[in-house]
């Protein structure tokens, strides 16, 4: 798990500096939709239970400039909130299987599965902007629920991932700042909800 959220954390910092803008594939996701039936007083009756749907007070903006930087945020999120998710599940797939595995076994799928995210990763993460680099960190603390710093020093050490936030920090990004859904990133977390929901 130490060298998978290294290496995760490693190519996201790589985007800081690239230019290119390509789609990473369709991020679309599919409102979830449960039917069922219950019993109520002896009768069967059926139910839908759909996904949440999201209503917000519909958003005023003062300038053109305004607009087209909201127009921007839900196209970067709806390219590196796939990845984000994607980063999440690879961190608890690897944690989950390396727990099954004797402790002598470990550090050789580690090392296989760094190999791995980063022959698949890597050219998709050269290719996001840089907002689109920052913006991925932020979520894939929204969606570990840890910083990029806390996850590096409590696998790399202090020296190291201080290392890594001076990196970041050239760039005009930090390792230490998380996600703040009812704060700085309220309209961030606003348009996540609405994407994962299918509404945008």
């Amino acid at each position: 798990m130490k060298r998978t959220l290294l290496i995760l954390f490693t190519l996201t910092l790589t985007t800081l500096s690239a230019v290119a803008q390509e789609d990473l594939g369709d991020p679309t996701f599919v409102p979830t939709v449960k039917v069922g039936k219950t019993l109520v007083d002896g009768d069967s009756i059926q139910y839908m239970e759909m996904s949440n749907v999201y209503v917000y007070p519909e958003l005023t903006f003062k300038s053109k400039r305004q607009q087209q930087a909201y127009t921007r945020l839900v196209k970067n999120v709806k390219k590196v909130l796939p990845i984000a998710k994607q980063v999440r599940q690879i961190i608890i797939e690897t944690a989950e299987f390396t727990e099954t595995l004797p402790p002598s076994e470990r550090d050789a799928h580690l090392k296989k599965v760094e190999q791995s995210i980063v022959k698949e990763y890597k050219p998709q993460m050269k290719k996001l902007t840089f907002s689109q680099g920052k913006l991925l960190i932020k979520l894939v603390d929204r969606e570990c629920h840890s910083t990029a710093y806390e996850a590096m020093q409590a696998f790399i050490g202090p020296i190291r991932s201080g290392m890594w936030q001076a990196f970041a920090w050239m760039f005009g990004a930090s390792l230490k700042k998380g996600y703040e859904p009812e704060g700085t990133d309220r309209l961030t977390e606003r348009v996540v909800l609405m994407v994962e929901a299918g509404q945008l």
